[in-house]
């Protein structure tokens, strides 16, 4: 490993592994940092829209030689369980973080990248370049920092991001499921009081239950399994599901204080991507390609700045920023509205009403919370 690089990337996730492959086709020489090991599963959602797979072939990452299952419809259901299924238009693949991280990085390592497995605790900026600092006291330069870490962790307190002063309120909970006889090629979001979750097939046969709830409405029950009893099986989908489905996982994975506060897309002269950059809620569906689609305009943005020979940082910066908000900004806007929307049992069911009258407008807002194939 050297001690100066082209662009550091802080994060070995999803978007990290990819904005670190596609700089390193570019030519620029590339460090990825990350704390854990591979592979490994993360809490998440674990459905990949169709819109980045021309792009992650040009990366050399093929989803369906990978096992990846092909969905193509969208089965929905309230809280008191009135359900509508529909067709998606650009379809998607169910595969879990464990497969995908763990292929984008053996990827990485055949091209010949270099990973850091340490925990990044300092980052500076002295006007021209970066120096980055680990907790086994390494420091590495270099002329362009990418953060790609997260949802929510240490180096942001560090930065100071406003978010990290506001109030986090959800918690979201994870586990692989045994039942054969779930639909390969749906995609099931189910709401249910005070959270809501998705169910989906992934490369194993197992089926993912990822869900996300207000830490509120968990806090009075205490538990997972006394929550899911009690809270999740209100729905009556969710109750059939976890009364037949048998648990892969000795304990489920959960993570706290998740954020859906406005995040800058750049902090410190930093370029976030991934959840770094902002958290769409899960019942959109599409965290992972929005993931690697900001992960493809930090790689780009980078790489035009590094050719241009490094000079006009300010106008790397406005642009990423700019062009992460032509993206995005609308996709999160319905996020948090289909949030609030949802989460209000009455409401929700006049408006499922609506839609099963009017299903052009389900399409819409599918189209709203997706993108175009990169």
């Amino acid at each position: 490993m050297k001690h100066e690089y082209d662009v550091i990337i802080v994060g070995g996730g999803l978007a990290g592994l990819t904005a670190a492959l596609h700089l390193h086709k570019e030519g620029h020489g590339v460090l990825v940092i990350e704390k854990n090991t591979y592979p490994r599963h993360k809490v998440c959602g674990e459905y990949l829209s169709n819109e980045v797979l021309p792009y992650l072939d040009t990366l050399g990452i093929n989803l369906p030689q990978a096992g990846a299952v092909a969905i193509d419809t969208l089965f929905f259901s309230t809280a008191d369980g009135h359900p509508m299924e529909t067709s998606l238009p650009l379809g998607g693949q169910g595969i879990s973080r464990y497969a995908l991280d763990d292929l984008l990085y053996r990827e990485v390592l055949s091209q010949g990248i270099d990973v850091l497995s340490d925990r990044v605790v300092d980052i500076s900026y002295n006007y021209t370049d970066f120096k980055v600092v680990t907790k086994e006291i390494k420091t590495i330069t270099s002329k362009v920092v990418i953060g790609a870490y997260g949802k929510r962790g240490g180096l942001d307190k560090r930065l100071d991001r406003p978010f990290m002063a506001q109030k986090s309120s959800w918690m979201a909970v994870k586990s692989h499921y045994g039942l054969d006889s779930f639909p390969e090629h749906m995609v099931a979001l189910h709401n249910f009081p005070g959270g809501y979750g998705g169910l989906s097939k992934t490369e194993s046969g197992a089926v993912n239950f990822c869900y996300l709830a207000h830490y509120q409405s968990f806090q009075k029950v205490g538990n997972i399994e006394d929550y899911n009893e009690q809270v999740v099986a209100t729905n009556p989908f969710l109750k059939d599901f976890l009364s037949r489905a048998k648990p892969i996982f000795r304990q489920p994975l959960a993570i706290a204080q998740i954020s859906f506060h406005p995040k800058a897309a750049v902090e410190n002269h930093v370029l976030m991507c991934g959840d770094a950059a902002g958290l769409i809620h899960p019942l959109c569906g599409n965290g992972m390609a929005m993931a690697v689609h900001g992960a493809k305009m930090a790689a780009e943005a980078t790489d035009r700045f590094l050719k241009d020979g490094g000079r006009d940082r300010e106008g790397l910066e406005r642009g990423y920023q700019r062009e992460w908000h032509k993206a995005f900004r609308r996709r999160l806007w319905y996020g948090r509205n289909l949030q609030h929307l949802f989460m209000r049992p009455r409401l929700s069911s006049s408006v499922l009403g609506l839609l099963v009258r009017q299903p052009f407008l389900l399409k819409k807002i599918i189209n709203a919370t997706h993108g175009q194939p990169l």
